[in-house]
């Protein structure tokens, strides 16, 4: 047998999926990050169900580490962006990306919050649906350095990151085949997903 032989039969399937899963999961994260478009949280979720079932010993780990600090990178970069594009012309079309996503009266709302609990509010504007720009953009008019931004979203990434990892923890246990569980998170994180637009339709529709 050739090495190359004996390498294919070393690769099993489980770990084929780790070799391009981690990768995949840290790029569309990131992107998910610079474009908030990209549901983020269906895929950690989904990432967390699949590594559930898998033997590896560490894969909810790397899968928590991996989405953590995409996300991380992935606002820091954003924001950075941001205050380019607040101090130059060839920035201000991010900065104008990023405004389109934070109508004004969420965008006042994050102000006012920001300026009376701080860090704090980066930490849930993370775990709420559409929560991210608004408190983003008030830390970008406020005139928070980088390094301030970077020490209040870590641990919003990391709250982030676990949030969706149990949910897809969940839905893998309920299931004995991952693609079962993956559904399963997928509508829990659209599910949530949708609650606060339905929430402020119902509240104007009163």
């Amino acid at each position: 047998m050739t090495w190359l032989a004996a390498a294919s039969a070393a690769l099993t399937p489980e770990s084929t999926q780790q070799a391009a899963g981690y990768p995949s999961l840290f790029l569309l994260v990131l992107i998910g990050a610079l474009v908030p478009v990209v549901p983020t949280g269906a895929l950690v979720s989904s990432a967390a169900v699949v590594a559930f079932h898998q033997r590896a010993p560490y894969a909810s780990a790397l899968v928590f580490v991996t989405a953590s600090l995409a996300a991380f990178l992935g606002d820091a970069a954003l924001y950075w962006l941001g205050r380019r594009g607040m101090r130059s012309q060839s920035g201000s079309r991010w900065l104008a990306a990023i405004r389109a996503r934070a109508p004004e009266e969420r965008l006042a709302q994050a102000r006012e919050k920001l300026a009376g609990h701080g860090t704090a509010v980066l930490v849930l504007s993370r775990l709420l649906p559409a929560g991210r720009i608004p408190v983003m953009l008030a830390c970008l008019m406020a005139e928070w350095p980088p390094r301030r931004f970077a020490r209040g979203n870590l641990p919003a990434c990391l709250a982030w990151a676990a949030t969706y990892q149990v949910i897809g923890v969940v839905g893998g246990s309920l299931f004995e085949q991952p693609w079962e569980g993956v559904v399963v998170a997928v509508v829990l994180t659209v599910l949530i997903s949708a609650v606060p637009g339905v929430w402020r339709r119902v509240r104007a529709a009163g």
